[in-house]
């Protein structure tokens, strides 16, 4: 199978667009082009049914009811909506909020910010897997806690949180639970009373969707999430994120959603096997690779590990005519700085500096995988024998 140079293993930071994805979405720019707002003429009534119709499928893909969507322009706007929101309609003084220390900077940096607008936020931690420490946060939510936030899987790791059990501890104790499904929705099965899932944010971007685009889910029944509005001018989505609605993008967020559910089951076992032949040719051509988070409790598609006495940024550089790669979440990849999901794991520092994710998608094959192999084996070689040279000089 001939290759074709670089190979994209980025999946986690964004998608191409499935072809399927865009034949839905092209007659919305030239031909389909009304505002979903106007109710005065076909063009308008047209868009406004593709866009229920697209948000039926999308409560479909979670279990839960059309009318708990909100489109957003994708997870960070979700996931400020759901964290201000609720922050905004609580009057205890100061509200509690509980979120743990692996979680998306777009949620931490939102919880920053709350704690300088007086709310009390406590940060549980998690074990040497990545995985949240459930004594640590029924603890915090015995103190009374007004909303918890713990992701479903991670972006770095692509470790699975226990969010089942998670949500059932903050029904126990009256907290409200919402959970940042970015990267696992269309890559695992998710329901909302399964979880016991208050909020959730998703983005199409990470499932071959187009980016701009993404949802929060608000629950209606039997207990009421409240987010208070951020975005005023229009009172769309039922008053609670007024704009202009992004019809292509929302048509093509259903139909990218409903792909990978349809595709789940093949495309995740297809995936485990490319991960693990990755993997296993990694240690087999090298020593001491170290995986980092629990290979279990993980998304089919990541590989986060750690090539020790090799510095990331230094063979990511030497790869990058060969490969797309990364050493965490794209929103820092720009900041050399250690990654914080993995100190909150307990890593060393020099661990921490020489980890790499890689994130397979639907388009990765097995002589990509190779190729892969291959290459990262050559340059950790390499870039082990000009540190061995220059210390013994």
């Amino acid at each position: 199978m001939p290759l074709n140079l670089p190979i994209y293993l980025d999946h986690h930071a964004t998608t191409p667009v499935d072809q399927r994805v865009l034949e839905a979405m092209l007659p919305l720019f030239t031909t389909n082009y009304g505002n979903a707002s106007s109710k005065t003429h076909s063009f308008g009534r047209a868009a406004r049914e593709l866009v229920e119709a697209s948000r039926a499928r999308i409560a479909k893909s979670i279990r839960a009811k059309p009318k708990e969507i909100v489109f957003t322009s994708g997870a960070t706007e979700a996931i400020n909506l759901a964290l201000k929101g609720i922050f905004r309609s609580e009057h205890k003084t100061p509200p509690h909020f509980v979120t743990a220390k692996t979680e998306h900077k777009a949620l931490l940096d939102c919880h920053c910010w709350l704690e300088s607008e007086g709310c009390q936020v406590t940060y549980v931690g998690v074990d040497c897997d990545g995985v949240v420490n459930l004594d640590e946060l029924e603890e915090a939510l015995r103190t009374g806690v007004t909303l918890t936030s713990v992701m479903a899987a991670n972006n770095e790791t692509g470790v699975v949180q226990p969010v089942t059990e998670i949500g059932s501890l903050c029904r126990q104790h009256g907290s409200l639970f919402f959970t940042d499904a970015t990267q696992a929705l269309g890559k695992m099965a998710l329901a909302v009373d399964d979880l016991n899932a208050d909020l959730l944010a998703a983005s199409a971007h990470k499932l071959y969707g187009p980016k701009g685009c993404g949802f929060l889910y608000v629950r209606s029944k039997p207990r009421r999430a409240r987010p208070v509005t951020q975005l005023h001018g229009g009172g769309h989505e039922r008053g609670l994120r007024s704009g202009t609605l992004n019809t292509p993008g929302i048509v093509g967020m259903a139909e990218a959603i409903d792909l990978c559910l349809q595709e789940m089951t093949g495309e995740q076992q297809r995936l485990r096997g490319l991960r693990d032949r990755l993997l296993s040719g990694l240690q087999n051509a090298l020593e001491g690779v170290v995986v980092n988070g629990s290979l279990d409790r993980r998304l089919a598609m990541n590989l986060n590990v750690s090539f020790p006495g090799v510095e990331a940024e230094a063979l990511m550089m030497g790869l990058r005519e060969d490969l797309a790669i990364s050493t965490g979440s794209a929103c820092t990849s720009e900041k050399i700085e250690p990654s914080h999901v993995l100190s909150a794991m307990g890593l060393a520092e020099d661990r921490i500096f020489s980890s790499v994710r890689f994130g397979l998608g639907r388009s990765t094959n097995e002589a990509e995988i190779d190729h892969t192999v291959v290459r990262v084996a050559q340059e950790v070689k390499r870039l082990r024998g000009l540190r061995i040279h220059t210390t013994s000089g």
